[in-house]
């Protein structure tokens, strides 16, 4: 396993000093983290990425390849509606290059409000929290690129789609892979074969039942399952499935809209006038744009430059828990799939693992190594 090198402890510091300020709860979280979790947020195309740990006869965890679910999980646990926590520590994900390491340090915070907190407010202090502790570490080509999930949501019902389809496009909107499927298959008629007959049994079912009939099934097969995932998830992914292959598909002129949607990258103001131009008046739209407008002159008064914030309407993160804001620091010396800060609003989450679905959340995470000037290169 390759190790980051270590920041000159005066640059680590003033990039950690933006976070100490906040003066948030400091917390850890196990190195050891549930591998099904982790799959189910990711998707299994981050297996290969993760570092897999299992004792014998044990559950399947990996090294935490990033701090935001443990954090969110110690906030569940701790039954308050509100908080701020800062961590520090290293995450360990397998390097997508030969020169990049495995185990690397993040430094981060994660913001908790109650149902009535304000999101816009939130979103602006994260993004620019991350701004500030990047642009500490020395670099003089930074850029702010900002995105928000919802957005595609509110595009999404500018489209006129069955209410099925409508939720399904908007369930994939951070999986690129999932998406770039659901494009491909535009106008497709519905599948009528024979594959999905193992979930039509089980959809009969309740849960426990179907469970164990997959068990049993395995049983027979003698096959042993693997990934940390138990039968009952497995049942339910099935399901699911075998609904999308046979639901409608998007025409090819609303894939082309999605596509046109997609594709806008610009100065803020610019991209907003390109969704506006492509989806047309609607008021879940406006009423998102408007918010934009609120987040730019609380970023700019925070200090971000204007000349410095782009805004992608495709922007997403390799976890598919971000419902809202998305952003990412980057840096002109370093490839766009090495950020050296990644954000977002993940309101969602906390109800995925078990807490209240009023909550609201949002959070940042910054690379010391890759925020200093004489880093990652």
């Amino acid at each position: 396993m390759r190790a980051e090198p270590a920041v000159p402890a005066a640059s680590l510091a003033a990039i950690r000093a933006p976070f100490e300020a906040l003066g948030a709860e400091s917390v850890d979280a196990p190195i050891l983290q549930p591998l099904g979790l982790l799959l189910d947020l990711a998707g299994e195309a981050m297996r290969a990425r993760l570092f897999v740990v299992q004792a014998t006869g044990g559950e399947e965890t990996c090294l935490r390849p990033d701090f935001t679910v443990p954090v969110v999980r110690q906030h569940l646990d701790s039954g308050r509606d509100a908080g701020r926590y800062y961590y520090e520590g290293k995450a360990f994900r397998a390097a997508l290059g030969a020169d990049q390491p495995d185990e690397f340090r993040q430094i981060g915070l994660e913001r908790f409000d109650a149902a009535d907190g304000d999101t816009i407010d939130a979103d602006a202090e994260i993004a620019a929290l991350a701004w500030a502790s990047a642009v500490a570490g020395g670099r003089t080509d930074l850029t702010l690129h900002l995105g928000d999930i919802a957005l595609f949501a509110a595009f999404v019902e500018t489209l006129g789609l069955a209410p099925p389809l409508a939720v399904r496009l908007k369930r994939v909107a951070a999986r690129p892979r999932l998406l770039a499927a659901e494009l491909t298959r535009a106008g497709a008629e519905p599948a009528h074969d024979d594959s999905g007959r193992l979930a039509d049994l089980l959809a009969g079912l309740s849960e426990a039942d179907g469970a164990s009939l997959l068990e049993e099934v395995w049983s027979l097969a003698g096959v042993e399952p693997v990934g940390g995932r138990g039968a009952a998830e497995i049942a339910q992914r099935l399901i699911r499935r075998t609904e999308a292959a046979r639901a409608p598909s998007l025409t090819p002129d609303q894939a082309l809209a999605v596509r046109r949607f997609l594709a806008v990258d610009d100065a803020p103001q610019a991209a907003f006038a390109a969704v506006r131009a492509i989806a047309g008046a609607a008021p879940a739209l406006d009423t998102a744009l408007d918010g934009w407008r609120r987040r730019l002159e609380l970023l700019a008064a925070a200090g971000v430059p204007a000349d410095r914030m782009r805004f992608a309407t495709a922007l997403g993160h390799a976890f598919d828990y971000y419902d809202g804001l998305t952003f990412e620091v980057r840096s002109g010396a370093l490839a766009s799939d090495r950020a050296v800060a990644v954000g977002g609003r993940y309101d969602g989450l906390p109800a995925r693992l078990g807490g209240t679905a009023a909550a609201r959340a949002v959070g940042c995470m910054v690379r010391p190594w890759r925020a200093w000037a004489g880093g990652e290169a």
